[in-house]
């Protein structure tokens, strides 16, 4: 089953080429221009959108199968000769469409920052300590029911430059690439009760409460094991009115 149809591709791209004319006015999905997220206006086009054929894309595309993808991938606390310093975390939750229906064996990625809130990444230099057993990255393929799962960390929040005193809450970077690279989407998980969303620009450029909502993951006690990791569920609806929002 593929991440999204061509109906839908075109679909989406229509809806999008409408979006950027009105100015980003769809209050599920982030707003395009927001003040408060200063570099908001500089990540998005200013003119028309031209439709190309996606097949011809893919000739110019990477592209990755099924055995592309080991097993231990998921597992971002086995990447190196010691156990990464942080909460353990399991993540873990279906990838589904608008009614409800698994979207399965879909390649999911994620990237995030380490416990203390770093990136290890050259262009993050802020004054909070590397782990050198922990880089930060993994990926999956859903399952038959749409599942994903992922061993991890818990990041840290980290400082953006946004504005005085600008935190990230803590939050987890997904992309889910479906059976092309021209289907890709991208969002974010944050964890229940972050004190730091009401103060993000990114989180609070989806004006939609509700919306909202739907990016921060549920603790939950049966994924949780004992003495090992907490667990936590999040599910990611690609289409129709309660579709996860999505990075354009």
């Amino acid at each position: 089953m593929a991440l999204v149809s061509q109906s839908d591709i075109s679909a989406e791209i229509n809806e999008i080429t409408e979006s950027y004319h009105r100015g980003g006015l769809d209050e599920a999905q982030p707003r395009l221009d927001y003040p408060p997220y200063r570099s908001s206006v500089l990540r998005h086009p200013k003119a028309q959108l031209h439709q190309t054929d996606p097949e011809s894309i893919e000739l110019w595309a990477p592209c990755f199968g099924e055995r592309d993808v080991a097993e231990h991938e998921s597992d971002l606390t086995i990447q190196h000769t010691a156990e990464p310093i942080g909460e353990r975390i399991v993540v873990t939750g279906r990838v589904v469409d608008g009614d409800g229906r698994p979207v399965r064996h879909q390649l999911v990625e994620i990237w995030q920052a380490n416990a203390a809130g770093r990136y290890r990444h050259l262009r993050d230099q802020h004054p909070a300590p590397l782990d050198p057993n922990f880089t930060g990255v993994g990926r999956c393929l859903t399952d038959a029911d749409g599942t994903y799962r992922f061993t991890t960390i818990k990041p840290g929040p980290y400082p953006w430059r946004n504005h005085h005193n600008a935190w990230r809450p803590a939050h987890i970077h997904f992309s889910l690439f479906g059976t092309e690279f021209t289907q890709r989407m991208i969002t974010q998980m944050y964890f229940p009760g972050d004190p730091l969303f009401a103060f993000d620009p990114i989180y609070q450029s989806i004006t939609d409460a509700k919306a909202r909502e739907r990016l921060v993951a549920t603790y939950d006690h049966d994924v949780t094991t004992h003495e090992w990791a907490t667990g936590y569920r999040w599910d990611i609806v690609l289409t129709g009115s309660l579709r996860t929002p999505t990075e354009a």
